[in-house]
């Protein structure tokens, strides 16, 4: 089987997180798409992220209904600092006989250099890059596979931020997540 693997934050999902792995999974034919929350992210600051428990129900709540997705908790249950070498030599244990595709989105690649273990990481999987607007796709290394999606400019940044000044998401996450914000308060 081919299996795509999209590890993030999701703090919170949304919907360009949802059309990326629909996407992903149309274009490079896989069977599944797994989704990994992170429990805390290397590259990305603590402060202002949900507890990890509350992003793994945000994303089963916004895959709920797509039998091509799926939801992992091996990153919450490791616990600390979440590296993508790490996770994927423990699903490489049980995905033995499955062509691995780790996705990402190209806003990531400001962080390449500092990635633990690449040259790893790219033996163990495809390394698949989706554009992202505002992050164009220039010089990248050969090991790097591109895929064109469409442009949706959102970004979980920019819903937090319009959560703490009162404004709208509504359509910017599926309706289960808006719910489980609204009522976990979360964001404010």
């Amino acid at each position: 089987m081919k299996v795509g693997i999209l590890g993030g934050t999701f703090n919170p999902i949304h919907i360009g997180h949802l059309v990326l792995a629909e996407e992903a999974r149309q274009k490079l034919k896989l069977d599944r798409v797994i989704f990994v929350p992170a429990y805390l992210p290397p590259h990305k600051a603590s402060r202002g992220l949900a507890k990890a428990a509350q992003r793994y129900m945000m994303v089963k709540l916004a895959i709920k209904g797509n039998k091509y997705f799926r939801l992992s908790d091996i990153e919450i249950k490791r616990n600390g600092y979440s590296y993508t070498i790490d996770t994927l030599r423990e699903l490489k244990k049980t995905l033995v006989k499955d062509k691995l595709y780790f996705i990402t989105g190209s806003d990531l690649l400001d962080y390449l250099d500092d990635w633990k273990g690449l040259r790893e990481v790219v033996k163990i999987a495809r390394f698949v890059v989706a554009t992202r607007p505002g992050y164009p796709l220039k010089k990248l290394p050969a090991y790097i596979s591109t895929l064109a999606i469409r442009a949706i400019d959102i970004s979980a940044f920019r819903i937090r931020q319009a959560i703490k000044k009162n404004r709208s998401i509504r359509y910017l996450v599926p309706r289960e997540v808006y719910r489980y914000i609204e009522r976990n308060k979360l964001y404010r």
